[in-house]
């Protein structure tokens, strides 16, 4: 298949370099013409993924007209605030009554609209095929091919999914499918905002338990805040939901569980956000999911207080202590029990 990733950071080159190696065409688009010349002369992301050398069938081209000439799935690499932008800028170019098949790589919720990726992609490109690819996947790793899993969920449903999940797995990546677009997603942006979390407890120097009790009661909630958005529990418990939890509160590579590190650890906010060069999904992602759950009414404890933590200039240790004595629950069993 041919494919356009737009979007040249960590993750939309790594992913241009798997889907190269695995025989696709693929175009890599940066935003900034400058970033296209250097990689092309370089062969080499050395701002985000220094030592990994671009494949020689991996073209690289700012300009999107013809890039996107033939082009039948585009792969959006960009944050989730910035997808908005970005769609348009590919409506722009795409001089095409149907848009071929997008599908974004960002894991967070819109900022004011609380939209999920594909929904802001499908307001800006009506009349096309909008979805979501996520899972636990560090760039650097699938950069350098090794193993790997990932989820693709598609809406409305087609014949193409299938086609498409073929062409993007390969002996080092795997991918599933699934037709609970909303979770997948659900479950991709609200891992960010408890790696934060898993972050601060170890910036607190709180130790195995700590973590080991917030991730599960991380995991609980975010079934929780699901379903009363119209999610299914079961998709929490596959790859975008426990895999992306696990992998990203516990990886040294997580800029946001690094976030958390040093918020814990005693940082400001402010000043860590200020000089910050990439982006922490989370961050944003806990503003957005904070107002929509005010909205609907869902209790969301682990949410609030890092909101209160990212927003309200709480401090960690007070979070914490507020989440410890809340009123006492019973834990209830089975895989799906969403207990308070």
């Amino acid at each position: 298949m041919k494919f356009t990733v737009i979007g040249a950071g960590a993750w939309g080159t790594a992913f241009a370099i798997h889907l190269a190696r695995a025989g696709q065409e693929v175009t890599l688009a940066p935003r900034r013409a400058e970033q296209a010349q250097a990689l092309a002369a370089a062969r080499e992301n050395a701002d985000y993924l220094p030592g990994i050398a671009l494949p020689p069938a991996l073209r690289i081209d700012h300009d999107l007209a013809p890039a996107l000439a033939e082009t039948e799935v585009v792969l959006l690499a960009c944050p989730a605030q910035a997808l908005r932008e970005t769609s348009a800028r590919l409506r722009e170019h795409l001089g095409r009554a149907h848009p071929p098949l997008v599908i974004s790589l960002a894991k967070g919720l819109e900022l004011g609209t609380h939209l999920r990726p594909s929904q802001v992609i499908a307001e800006m490109l009506p009349g096309g095929h909008a979805g979501s690819l996520t899972g636990p996947t560090n760039a650097a790793e699938v950069a350098r091919g090794l193993p790997a899993a990932m989820v693709l969920a598609v809406a409305p449903a087609s014949a193409a999914v299938q086609e498409l999940q073929a062409a993007l797995s390969g002996a080092t990546l795997r991918v599933y499918t699934s037709d609970d677009l909303p979770g997948v997603e659900f479950g991709g942006s609200l891992k960010n905002i408890y790696a934060i979390a898993a972050g601060c407890c170890d910036g607190l120097r709180l130790g195995d338990n700590s973590r080991a009790a917030l991730l599960t009661r991380a995991l609980a909630e975010m079934v929780r805040v699901g379903v009363a958005l119209g999610a299914r529990p079961e998709t929490f418990y596959g790859l975008s939901g426990f895999g992306d939890l696990v992998a990203t509160c516990h990886g040294a590579w997580s800029r946001n569980r690094e976030f958390g590190f040093e918020v814990g650890g005693g940082k400001s906010v402010a000043a860590l956000m200020a000089n910050r060069k990439t982006v922490v999904e989370g961050y944003k992602t806990a503003q957005s999911f904070h107002g929509l759950c005010l909205a609907k009414q869902i209790e969301a404890p682990i949410l609030r207080e890092m909101h209160g933590i990212l927003f309200e200039n709480k401090a960690p240790a007070g979070a914490i202590r507020a989440l410890m004595t809340r009123s006492l629950k019973q834990e209830t069993g089975g895989p799906m029990a969403t207990g308070r």
